[in-house]
């Protein structure tokens, strides 16, 4: 039997065995570890997430693929260590999966009107588990910074370490603002401006609001507008980079007005 009339997933499982194969496979496959393909993983992730965004079906399904390959891939480099292997990667999540939602899987079907808290309490057992101590324990060093201090922030008003209401985010920004601009070098510079980004971070949560989506959706509408403003300095016969400040401003505040409802 070849390679050909195996299942789609089987077939793929032996494609990595075969270009990982010391005699016969790909030398640029051959030579790679966990670590140079972990960048890897980390964008076929956020493309799939950039498809879905452009709600592209036929990308995210091909950018679907490319990141089961990163999981073979990792799977399969483990497996020659003799550490695990894509079967037992599957066992893993499927008993996780299971354990996570007892209210489905389990004979006891009922249902605890507080999900939240059940689930957070499953989560807890699961972090115990794998040997945390601390409260931060688990965070993912490797998360983007802006998710990562959510993540940190949201573990530690787990424990009741955060403000009642709005005010104390907003003031404690306010705060950081004016250290910043008070900081007398590069290093102290830097050093506030990381707590000025981790304390905008806390008002975003205490309004509700998912700081990574909202990032993204001002980025959109900088580039959105700033490509605007290219386009009118051009149809004015102009470059927008040869105008000065003042000018620009101008458009900025033209391609603003022209957007219905918008007031920033």
């Amino acid at each position: 039997m070849s390679i050909t009339d195996f299942s789609p997933l089987r077939r793929l499982l032996a494609i990595m065995v075969r270009l990982r194969d010391p005699q016969l496979g790909c030398e640029w496959d051959r030579a790679q570890s966990f670590a140079t393909i972990a960048p890897y993983t980390i964008e076929e992730a956020y493309e799939v997430a950039d498809a879905i965004a452009r709600d592209d079906m036929a990308a995210l399904k091909d950018e679907l693929g490319d990141l089961l390959l990163q999981v073979v891939f990792h799977a399969r480099i483990a497996e020659e260590a003799g550490l695990f292997d894509f079967e037992d990667v599957a066992a893993a999540i499927t008993s996780k999966m299971e354990a996570r939602h007892p209210h489905i899987f389990s004979q006891d079907h009922h249902e605890n009107p507080d999900r939240n808290q059940r689930w957070e309490q499953i989560k807890a057992a699961e972090r115990h588990a794998n040997g945390a101590t601390g409260t931060l324990d688990g965070v993912a060093i490797a998360l983007p910074a802006l998710m990562r201090a959510e993540k940190l922030q949201k573990r530690a008003a787990r424990v009741g370490f955060d403000w009642p209401d709005t005010a104390g985010p907003v003031a404690k920004l306010l705060e950081e603002i004016t250290e910043l601009a008070a900081a007398g070098n590069d290093a102290d510079r830097a050093e506030e401006a990381g707590d000025l980004l981790f304390a905008a971070v806390n008002v975003s949560r205490a309004y509700g609001i998912a700081p990574e989506d909202a990032l993204r959706a001002a980025n959109a509408k900088f580039e959105r507008r700033f490509r605007a403003m290219e386009l009118l300095a051009k149809s004015q016969g102009n470059e927008f980079g040869s105008l000065n400040l003042d000018h620009q401003e101008t458009l900025w505040n033209d391609v603003k007005a022209s957007e219905p409802g918008k007031s920033s």
